[in-house]
């Protein structure tokens, strides 16, 4: 899944990535703080949800989201804004957005709108092939597993569900299963205090220390040590 966060604040993008990434950790998420940093995200990735803030430089978030709906395509937008005003919420509607949230955000209520698109997907999204394989990789991403083993369990080619996959998730196999199991580390090495790194590493089948340690600096930005301090101040 991928998914656009709008918002010309950086804490506002931060928060809310953290929020969704803790109840689906491998979704794609891209970020924006104006309308033209969106719309170029827009134009090179196949997005299926975007939080597009109503406040934006330039283009507000409902123009930007006039623009999108124009360009065509089965992207769902919910709008967000710290005005509770009823046009901004009659506007959404028209636009078609799917939701309507204000700042700040409470995250239970982020969850049961997760929880609800995510339904939705499900019955009309991806297809049976590619649910059975994301639900494989969510069973199964502390193993030695690739392509060719989840193609094998649900009996069909390699090749095909490669095709198919990026075709319905928009990314590939490989880059799904490496973000899944660095967000799968992320929990372990928040909630395993008295882990090693090693241990992380095998849990979420790397082969290596070394390479887990150098794939996970790569994507998060921070060596699994330093995550680890810096989620520890972040909690205090």
């Amino acid at each position: 899944m991928n998914v656009l966060l709008v918002d010309d604040e950086p804490l506002e993008l931060e928060q809310l990535e953290y929020l969704i990434k803790q109840v689906f950790p491998a979704w794609n998420i891209y970020k924006a703080q104006d309308s033209s940093q969106a719309m170029a995200i827009y134009h090179n990735v196949k997005l299926q949800l975007a939080f597009l803030d109503i406040h934006l430089p330039g283009k507000s978030g409902l123009e930007l989201a006039a623009d999108m709906k124009a360009n065509g395509g089965e992207l769902d937008i919910v709008i967000v804004t710290a005005f509770q005003e009823f046009h901004y919420a009659k506007q959404s509607i028209k636009l078609g957005v799917i939701e309507y949230i204000t700042k700040p955000i409470i995250q239970s209520e982020l969850v049961v709108l997760l929880n609800r698109y995510q339904a939705k997907g499900s019955s009309t999204g991806y297809s049976r092939i590619i649910h059975d394989a994301i639900n494989l990789i969510k069973e199964k991403y502390h193993e030695k597993i690739n392509l060719a083993d989840i193609a094998s369990d649900i009996h069909v080619n390699p090749s095909y569900l490669s095709r198919r996959f990026h075709e319905e998730v928009g990314i590939a196999f490989s880059e799904y299963l490496m973000n899944y199991r660095i967000e799968m580390a992320k929990k372990l090495i928040i909630n395993n205090q008295d882990w090693s790194i090693s241990q992380v590493a095998e849990r979420t089948g790397f082969n290596s220390q070394h390479y887990f340690s150098t794939i996970f600096r790569k994507m998060v930005g921070a060596t699994p040590k330093e995550f680890r301090e810096r989620e520890k101040q972040r909690a205090v």
